[in-house]
């Protein structure tokens, strides 16, 4: 490039737009002349104030626009820069504008379209449109001289992002600090495997204190290695996510590091998996020194592989849904520090294990019965910890509301006493750090007489719970130990007849087949048949009393 282009180009970066104008005639001009000499596009990047913060130099076909880091978005629906740029051969906005307008969110794009015959030159703008479902995210206008062209831009600006806001507000009311999401699941699953799995995402992200605003599901033929799903159908999703204000993206399958990145190079949204979820939660949920360990464990191990190059990513996970807990606040420490850091985590838990040992030592030697609540999370083992022992361990109608263990004592009539053990829920795809930190938790269950597995009946997805709880024991090599199969929230059954008679109809069913017994964890009075059959199983020579 010749000094005096150069020069040219060094003129652009100094100039100064009033307010109220889009482009003055000198510097458009300016532009035209500049890139019929060079050959190539050139655009500026001008912030609401008029100053061109950014020349961009592309080819014949079209511009990069560099990473904004000095013009974040945060949760703002745009940016607070307008593009214009030439187009060489007098070519209207392109698909690549149109999607840099929706993926950088930018205030306006403006292509000053090039006649090669003659000095004149149109001008065409497009600007981002609220959310409508069907229609494209974007409002283009045709093209007009330029010496025709007439836009009050400041007022135009405050309008467009007063009608982007009304409209992101009445999508769902957001109450103060919740982040909004758009869940996402790309699988090979059956449509209903799929669709319920995305439920549960829904329910996690609910406990976790996400808005969700859409969930979309694709089933692919195959996944693709950069973005799980195709780059195309990527590019929508992120786009209609910032359409509806969302502040993240949270994929129902575990991502790897390098999709993470793939991902996050394409947007401003913080991208997190289901297992960076629940990892959330459980940080939420943690009260003892025993759970805040296990959280901080299981989230550096997860981190570690997801550390090398994440830049800018990095800095969105700090704070909020995906960066919470004693685990993610120094996360920008080299990779041998957080070795280190969860070395001594794994001998701080093998201590608080051998403490957890000698207290289940002395309760065998005290010779009495140990029975353990297990189930589905949610399934309402709190409530029959606190209903059955008459205490008050914390309930909720949240996934992982439990997730330190309980011990209570149990009185039977005759004076007869077990001790009984309330533990955290399990889940389908169980991030695999949590499995591996959580069996110190769940080492409870090896020295149980009995467990007591207890499923929320009322759930449409009752008999694939079961599935999964069933799987996980096994995992943990309590598939052959002695257990009680206990149906929950019987007092809803009667709601599941009208809403749902299938549904209805299968509970029976597999009630019967797997001979279980039937209660409401809530109401003391439903106790009767669970408190005769454990009678029954650990006294059977004692008559039940009348």
């Amino acid at each position: 490039m010749k000094p005096s282009q150069l020069k040219g180009l060094e003129r652009l970066y100094r100039r100064r737009i009033p307010p109220d104008e889009l482009i003055t005639p000198d510097l458009s001009r300016e532009m035209v002349e500049l890139s019929r000499e060079i050959r190539r596009q050139l655009g500026i990047l001008v912030n609401r104030s008029g100053d061109v913060e950014y020349v961009l130099v592309g080819d014949e076909r079209g511009l990069y626009i560099p990473e904004l880091a000095d013009y974040p978005l945060g949760k703002k629906l745009l940016r607070g820069l307008r593009l214009i740029h030439t187009h060489l051969k007098g070519e209207a906005l392109s698909d690549d504008d149109l999607t840099d307008l929706a993926l950088l969110r930018l205030d306006l794009v403006a292509a000053l379209q090039m006649s090669p015959n003659d000095g004149q030159f149109f001008v065409q703008t497009a600007c981002l449109a609220p959310p409508t479902l069907g229609k494209t995210p974007y409002k283009i206008e045709p093209p007009r001289p330029f010496d025709r062209f007439s836009m009050d831009f400041a007022t135009f600006v405050d309008t467009l992002e007063k009608s982007l806001e009304k409209a992101v507000k009445g999508t769902k009311e957001v109450k103060g600090g919740e982040e909004r999401g758009i869940l996402i699941s790309v699988t090979k699953l059956s449509h209903e495997e799929a669709q319920d799995s995305i439920e549960e995402l829904k329910e996690l992200a609910r406990t976790a204190g996400v808005e969700v605003l859409d969930a979309v599901i694709q089933r692919p033929r195959q996944f693709n290695p950069r973005f799980l799903m195709g780059e195309g159908k990527m590019r929508d999703v992120v786009i209609r996510a910032l359409q509806l204000g969302a502040t993240l993206l949270v994929f129902d399958q575990e991502l790897t590091p390098t999709q993470i990145r793939s991902i996050s190079a394409m947007t401003e949204l913080k991208v997190i998996d289901r297992s960076q979820l629940i990892l959330d939660i459980f940080a939420r949920r943690a009260k003892s020194l025993d759970g805040k360990v296990q959280v901080e464990l299981a989230q550096l191990k997860y981190l570690l592989p997801r550390l090398t190059g994440r830049g800018v990513q990095m800095s969105r996970l700090m704070g909020g849904i995906g960066g919470r807990g004693p685990g993610e606040t120094k996360l920008e420490v080299d990779r041998r520090r957080i070795r280190d850091r969860i070395a001594k985590l794994e001998r701080e838990l093998k201590e608080l294990s051998h403490g957890r040992y000698q207290r289940r030592q002395k309760r065998v030697k005290a010779g009495l019965p140990i029975i353990s609540i297990v189930g589905y999370t949610n399934a309402g083992k709190s409530t029959l910890l606190n209903t059955l022992t008459q205490s008050a361990v914390f309930t909720e109608n949240l996934l992982f509301a439990t997730l330190d263990t309980s011990t209570r004592r149990l009185r039977f009539p005759r004076d007869r006493e077990v001790i009984i053990t309330d533990t955290v829920g399990f889940i389908r795809s169980l991030p695999k750090s949590l499995m591996g930190a959580f069996k110190a938790t769940l080492e409870e269950l090896q020295d149980a007489d009995l467990l007591l597995h207890l499923v929320d009946c009322s759930n449409p997805r009752f008999e694939e719970q079961i599935g999964q709880v069933e799987t996980i024991l096994a995992e943990l090599d309590l598939g052959e130990k002695a257990r009680l199969l206990v149906f929950n929230k019987s007092d809803l059954l009667s709601q599941l007849k009208k809403s749902d008679p299938l549904t209805f109809m299968k509970v029976r069913q597999v009630f019967r087949r797997l001979q279980a017994i039937s209660i409401s964890a809530a109401d003391r009075k439903s106790m009767e048949p669970l408190i005769e059959e454990l009678q029954r199983r650990f006294w059977p020579d004692e008559a039940p009393v009348q």
